[in-house]
């Protein structure tokens, strides 16, 4: 089974300059939690709806006035069409993410591939899952990074949290 059987083409996206209040609506109106960010035609980040939540909630400042591009993560794990599942779960579990952009070979954006896609359509559509492999990364994205690599809750979240 490959990633272009299951991905989601008809993906939502917004630009570096969109504000986190576009973001969000986009969001909202398009019920997702993710938006791939491009530039140029080209895959330059993803943010989140928790991305959202938590620069707003850390910087004091409207949504209107900050950009998708002060928050967007670039550190992005992806995944190509003609790549097989199990390939783009080992992504997944490398990256600990839920979902891929998925990308052609020149960084263009063709779709995303979310864990809920592999887990709701991958039976239903093929008969076959690999539980193991699915079940593994639910684990892998599911534990927490954060906290572990801040050795707690870093000071500083906690002071703009009062």
């Amino acid at each position: 089974m490959k990633v272009s059987d299951l991905m989601t083409t008809d993906t939502l996206t917004c630009a570096p300059s969109t504000n986190l209040a576009q973001a969000a609506a986009l969001m909202w109106g398009g019920d997702c939690g993710v938006l791939p960010v491009v530039r140029d035609g080209r895959l330059d980040g993803m943010i989140t709806d928790r991305d959202i939540c938590i620069a707003l909630g850390t910087r004091g400042t409207p949504a209107a006035a900050v950009r998708v591009d002060d928050v967007a993560t670039r550190d992005l794990f992806t995944c190509q069409p003609q790549q097989q599942i199990h390939q783009a779960l080992a992504e997944m579990r490398r990256g600990k993410v839920r979902r891929l952009p998925v990308v052609n070979e020149a960084g263009e954006l063709q779709g995303l591939l979310a864990l809920n896609d592999i887990i709701l359509a991958a039976d239903r559509k093929y008969g076959v899952l690999d539980c193991e492999d699915v079940m593994s990364t639910i684990k892998a994205v599911s534990d927490h990074r954060r906290l572990a690599a801040f050795g707690g809750v870093p000071e500083a979240v906690m002071a703009a949290a009062g």
